[in-house]
């Protein structure tokens, strides 16, 4: 099989919303579907993004940020260490298409989030919904270290359990 791993560019937005609705209506991930992906995808706080392909179909995705005040693995990491949270590099918006899952995509993706992180400098660490097995066990496959489970509220009526994760 062949995968690759290259920069996310803009013209990749619609492919990557296309696979996001796949894993929401397969996943419930997002948990919350934004209103508007494109803009999900590239939060004000993003470093960089990159995107997977599958015998040249984008198949997946993942982006590397720096903290935002709600994101608790950075805290949680700085409270272990007596680093700073500024030290840290999050994790986010990885997904792989439902149809792709199995040709260790995810790993892929990691891997090249975790280098970019750690060659800025940065150690990096991640949110999960609780929920969400198949991605923490990924995450534990890969060696990360779960630092605790937080409640976020996320709404008025909705709170949430997070797992927090930090990379070895």
């Amino acid at each position: 099989m062949t995968t690759t791993i290259r920069d996310r560019t803009h013209h990749d937005l619609n492919p990557c919303a296309d696979v996001l609705a796949q894993v929401h209506e397969h996943d419930g991930y997002p948990v919350n579907w934004p209103a508007a992906p494109d803009a999900w995808l590239t939060p004000p706080a993003l470093l960089h993004a990159w995107v997977a392909e599958l015998h040249g179909t984008l198949t997946g995705h993942i982006g590397l940020s720096r903290s935002d005040p709600g994101d608790a693995a950075p805290s949680l990491w700085s409270a272990r260490t007596g680093a700073s949270p500024d030290a840290t590099a999050v994790i986010s918006r990885l997904f792989v298409a439902p149809s792709a899952r199995g040709h260790r995509i995810g790993a892929a993706l990691m891997t090249r989030a975790t280098a970019q992180a750690r060659t800025r400098g940065l150690h990096p660490v991640l949110d999960v919904v609780a929920t969400d097995t198949a991605a923490a066990a990924l995450y534990e496959r890969l060696g990360w270290q779960l630092l605790g489970t937080v409640n976020q509220q996320w709404s008025p009526t909705r709170t949430v359990a997070v797992h927090c994760y930090a990379a070895p």
